[in-house]
C-alpha cells in the first residue's frame, strides 16, 4: 500500500495547495495531509499564519483528495515520518535540486521512503497572496489616514 504525505502550511489556501494534493492523491492509495501548527510556522518560517492551525486543518481535511490530517508540532520530517508511518513523500518541484530537496531525498532514502516531486504552480503562491494583502492594508490604511 502506498501512504503519501503532502505537507504545507496549506495558509491562505490557493490553487496550487489543491493541484499538489489532487496529484499527490492520484499516486498513492491513502493521502496524508500535514498541516503545519502556527507554532512551527513562527519557529521555523518566521510567518505569521493568517488562519489559525485547526481551520486550516479542518479545510483541507474537507477535501475528497484528503483521507487524514496530521498537524505537525516538530521541524523534524523524520520524526513526522516515525509518528505517520508515510511510505511516499509528495514535495513540490521547485524543492527539487536544492539543499533541502537533496537533504530531504538523502535521509528519506535511508528509511525507504520515496520523494516525489510534483509540478510546482507557479502563477500563484501564498507569500504572493501575502503581499498583495499587506499592499491592500497599506493603500486602505493611507486613504484612511488621508481621509481624516
Amino acid at each position: 500500500m502506498r501512504i503519501g504525505y503532502a505537507a504545507g502550511a496549506f495558509d491562505l489556501f490557493h490553487i496550487g495547495h489543491l493541484n499538489l494534493l489532487r496529484r499527490a492523491k492520484q499516486s498513492c492509495d491513502v493521502l496524508i495531509a500535514g498541516v503545519v501548527s502556527d507554532e512551527m510556522l513562527r519557529e521555523v518560517k518566521r510567518i505569521e499564519p493568517v488562519i489559525p492551525t485547526a481551520e486550516r486543518a479542518e479545510i483541507v481535511g474537507n477535501l475528497r483528495c484528503v483521507d487524514q490530517v496530521h498537524i505537525e508540532t516538530t521541524p523534524s520530517k523524520l520524526d513526522t515520518w516515525r509518528d505517520v508511518g508515510f511510505t511516499h513523500f509528495f514535495k513540490g518541484d521547485d524543492w527539487r535540486g536544492t539543499p533541502k530537496g537533496l537533504l530531504l531525498e538523502e535521509q528519506f532514502g535511508e528509511v525507504g521512503v520515496e520523494i516525489v516531486y510534483l509540478p510546482y504552480t507557479m502563477h500563484t503562491s501564498s507569500t504572493a497572496l501575502r503581499r498583495a494583502l499587506t499592499a491592500i492594508s497599506s493603500s486602505t490604511s493611507l486613504q484612511t489616514v488621508g481621509n481624516s
